[in-house]
């Protein structure tokens, strides 16, 4: 049975730190690409431009690409034959704490959410998924707190019309109007309890926003949502524009007969995750 020693993990959640907030997402920077390419206002386009240009030089000169530098959302998919030498959550910690001091990246962590206090940089928020195999594979998302306080949750009836849910989406991204830094990518969990179509959203921001779900209802789903939101003329940082979204990612799971919970979890323009795999 392999080993994995809590050293071995905060190095490695220490690196992905560093990544995620240093180098944009290959296949973000790509669809911000691809909307400067398409979009048609003079001024949205200026901007797509200066996000980009933005994310170049974070790259290059190996800084933070935006200063909210995020609650660190750590996901975790342990493989039942893994065994972990030592405290598996310490370890996550001990390397966000690492990765945050040694890439000065801001500390944006309060311990108590109401008396608040000075901010700190742990605990990060982790979730542990239980998978067959022989491998630890991590996850690491800095959630901005622009974007995450546009969070939407709505527990619709289950004889719920979809074009009720799919206003439901598209107010949500109207609501959030400028506040969240758009072009934005469209997290929506549906299904489950409450708490878990929250989770789905979530996890809907990592899976790469040029690649479509397989599903045929839902991709066409994704597409029209698309669509619509693009139509809303938000646009980029909110001044008008074609580029309100760069993509909608859909998630779903069975759920109780008596319910349909819908979470809308939306990410600014600088969607970062990174990941690594550990055997």
């Amino acid at each position: 049975m392999p080993k994995i020693t809590a050293n071995k993990i905060s190095q490695a959640v220490s690196d992905l730190c560093l990544r995620a907030n240093l180098a944009l997402r290959k296949d973000v920077l790509a669809g911000l690409k691809s909307g400067y390419l398409k979009e048609t206002n003079r001024r949205a386009r200026d901007i797509l431009g200066a996000i980009i240009n933005n994310a170049f030089i974070a790259a290059r000169e190996k800084l933070a690409i935006c200063q909210d530098t995020g609650l660190p959302c750590v996901f975790l998919e342990l493989g039942q034959d893994v065994t972990i030498v030592g405290d598996l959550k310490a370890a996550v910690n001990k390397g966000v704490e690492l990765g945050y001091r040694k890439g000065f990246l801001r500390n944006s962590v309060v311990k108590d959410p109401l008396s608040r206090g000075k901010p700190g940089y742990r605990p990060a928020v982790i979730h542990i998924d239980v998978v067959r195999g022989n491998k630890l594979k991590i996850v690491v998302l800095p959630k901005g707190f622009g974007c995450e306080n546009k969070t939407q949750l709505r527990m619709f009836l289950p004889t719920v019309k979809p074009d009720e849910i799919k206003k439901f989406i598209i107010d949500a991204v109207r609501q959030a109007g400028p506040d969240a830094c758009p072009p934005y990518v469209v997290g929506v969990g549906i299904g489950g309890s409450a708490d878990y179509a929250c989770l789905l959203a979530k996890k809907a921001l990592l899976r790469n926003i040029t690649r479509h779900t397989t599903h045929d209802s839902r991709r066409k789903l994704e597409t029209d949502l698309l669509n619509c939101i693009n139509k809303l003329n938000i646009g980029p940082m909110g001044l008008g524009g074609e580029t309100t979204a760069l993509a909608v990612n859909i998630e779903t799971y069975p759920t109780h007969i008596a319910g349909l919970p819908v979470c809308v979890n939306i990410s600014c323009h600088a969607l970062r995750s990174a990941s690594k795999t550990l055997q």
